[in-house]
């Protein structure tokens, strides 16, 4: 990996961007979310909203924005984003990708991001805290590694939330933006992957708290489809290929002794038929070292 330049200038503080993508549909939950961005300590943190095939309400002067005429999914909406700050943002250090129903209710939580990337420039992914802003509760599934029973633990971890993270900006212009074509799910762990093996590292932080309704991701009505073709999509993409069988049959099980119901597992292996027959984008097959890695960080990348 290239030396990443970790901090600005001396004597200068990091700048940290957020990028919000909106379906139009949550007006007042954007607002109090912006309204808690603005209140962060230190510098101002520059805001980017991305109307996701939707026209944005109004907002605070200065904010950038786009209004894009479809929706190109969650990858394809903060992509967007991130170009508002420049050519792979470089307008900022570091960039948040924030859900627009969320809330940062520390006014402090720049703050805590511009210190650990200030602190480590090799760090270059930081997955925040989801907790539920009715009961404190954190999701197991929203924290990033198999040993999830503590969300109060930090740990270096294999991948991050994309409604709740920070990235160096760096890493997306040396690696590359978040696969649009992935739509939804498995976009993070896409770039995860090459982050982890241009060397980056990625944190999840229990001090760093994002407040957002405990929800359930199969709400989501392409939710059973598109998990099952970006998974294939990823291996595909990411893995040598004496793993893909492995990671996928591993994947393949689990979804069966999960107990799907008829529709769902009927569109679940609708999807992973499709992530087979269709482009998948560019193959950059991780070197067996990252394999290693990934596999000393507790997440062997064949589950």
């Amino acid at each position: 990996m290239s030396t990443p330049p970790g901090t600005s200038p001396a004597g200068a503080e990091l700048t940290v961007g957020a990028v919000v993508i909106t379906m139009g549909n949550r007006p007042a939950e954007l607002r109090a979310l912006l309204e808690s961005v603005a209140k962060q300590q230190g510098p101002a943190v520059e805001v980017a909203v991305v109307g996701n095939g939707s026209p944005l309400p109004p907002l605070p002067a200065h904010t950038r924005t786009a209004e894009l005429p479809d929706n190109l999914g969650i990858p394809g909406g903060r992509n967007a984003g991130i170009e508002l700050f420049g050519p792979g943002g470089r307008d900022v250090d570091v960039v948040m990708f924030l859900d627009d129903d969320g809330l940062l209710p520390s006014d402090d939580t720049a703050e805590r991001v511009r210190a650990a990337f200030a602190a480590d420039p090799r760090l270059g992914i930081i997955s925040f805290r989801i907790a539920d802003p009715e009961t404190g509760t954190t999701q197991r599934r929203h924290v990033p590694r198999l040993r999830a029973s503590d969300p109060l633990r930090d740990s270096r971890v294999t991948t991050f939330l994309g409604g709740a993270c920070a990235v160096r900006t760096r890493v997306i212009q040396e690696v590359g933006p978040l696969p649009a074509e992935f739509f939804y799910a498995h976009e993070e762990t896409d770039l995860a992957w090459r982050a982890l093996d241009a060397g980056w590292q990625i944190e999840y932080r229990s001090d760093m708290v994002l407040h957002h309704p405990a929800t359930s991701p199969a709400r989501h009505a392409v939710y059973h489809r598109m998990v099952a073709r970006n998974r294939v999509w990823l291996a595909r993409r990411n893995l040598p290929w004496l793993l893909v069988p492995a990671y996928l049959g591993v994947w393949f099980m689990l979804t069966l002794l999960r107990w799907p119901s008829r529709a769902a597992l009927r569109a679940w292996l609708g999807g992973f038929r499709e992530g087979w027959t269709t482009a998948c984008g560019p193959r950059r097959p991780m070197r067996w070292r990252t394999v290693w890695r990934l596999t000393r960080l507790g997440r062997p990348p064949i589950i």
